[in-house]
C-alpha cells in the first residue's frame, strides 16, 4: 500500500463515517448483536459504542495498523473485551461455527474478493448465527448508477480499493438467507448520491 491508502484514508474514513446520521445506522447495524462477535473491517473502532450489553466478546479484523491505532481510546472505553485477531476478511484465522454474529460495515465495498469473504463469514458463523451488515453501494436509480460505474475506477485509486457499484443484498444473498434489508440515500444534495446510497441489514446461514 502507498503513504495515501496506508496512513491518510484511514484519517478520511474516521471522519467521514462518524457523522451523525452514518453513527444512527451503526446502531441499528449492531442491534441484536449478541454472545461472540467478529468484527471484520474493525475500522477506528466507530461501532464500539453500539455495541448491545449481550456482546461478550468482539474478535476485531482489520488490516489497517493506522486505522488499529486510531481506535484505542474507542476500544479502552470499551466494557466489551476486544482483541485483534487477523488482518483479511478473505482468510478468517477461526474454526468453522465459531460466532453467534459477524458484523460489518463499510467493509464489503473493498474487500478484494467479496465473494470468498463471504463465505468466510458463512462458514465461522453458528448454525443460528446471524450476519449485521451497514454498507454502500449500487443505486437502484440508472442515472445514480451510471455514475457510480464511471467514477468507480477514480473511487478505487482514491479510497483504497473502495467499489461504488457492488450490488450488496445480491452479493450477501448469495451466501446467506437475507432477513432484512432496507436501503435509502443519506441526506444531502443529488450530486453526491453516487456515494450515499447504503443498506442496513441481517441475514443468516440457511
Amino acid at each position: 500500500m502507498g503513504f495515501w491508502t496506508e496512513r491518510v484514508v484511514p484519517h478520511l474514513a474516521d471522519r467521514s463515517l462518524s457523522i451523525p446520521e452514518v453513527s444512527r445506522l451503526r446502531e441499528v447495524a449492531a442491534s441484536g448483536l449478541r454472545g461472540r462477535v467478529l468484527e471484520i473491517g474493525f475500522g477506528s473502532g466507530l461501532n464500539v459504542a453500539y455495541y448491545p450489553a449481550e456482546v461478550r466478546q468482539v474478535d476485531a479484523v482489520e488490516p489497517s495498523d493506522v486505522a488499529w491505532e486510531i481506535s484505542a481510546r474507542r476500544r479502552a472505553r470499551s466494557a466489551v473485551p476486544i482483541e485483534r485477531t487477523g488482518l483479511d476478511g478473505q482468510r478468517l484465522a477461526a474454526a468453522d461455527g465459531q460466532y453467534d454474529a459477524v458484523l460489518s460495515t463499510f467493509t464489503l465495498c473493498t474487500i478484494p474478493d467479496v465473494e470468498r469473504a463471504l463465505r468466510e463469514v458463512r462458514r465461522v458463523l453458528r448454525a443460528d448465527g446471524v450476519f449485521h451488515f451497514l454498507e454502500h453501494g449500487l443505486a437502484p436509480d440508472r442515472r445514480v448508477a451510471r455514475w457510480q460505474h464511471r467514477l468507480n475506477p477514480w473511487q478505487r485509486r482514491l479510497a483504497g480499493g473502495c467499489h461504488l457499484d457492488r450490488d450488496i443484498p445480491r452479493l450477501v444473498g448469495s451466501h446467506l438467507q437475507v432477513d432484512s434489508v432496507d436501503a435509502a440515500h443519506l441526506a444531502g444534495p443529488a450530486v453526491i448520491r453516487p456515494w450515499t446510497h447504503g443498506f442496513v441489514g441481517t441475514a443468516r446461514r440457511t
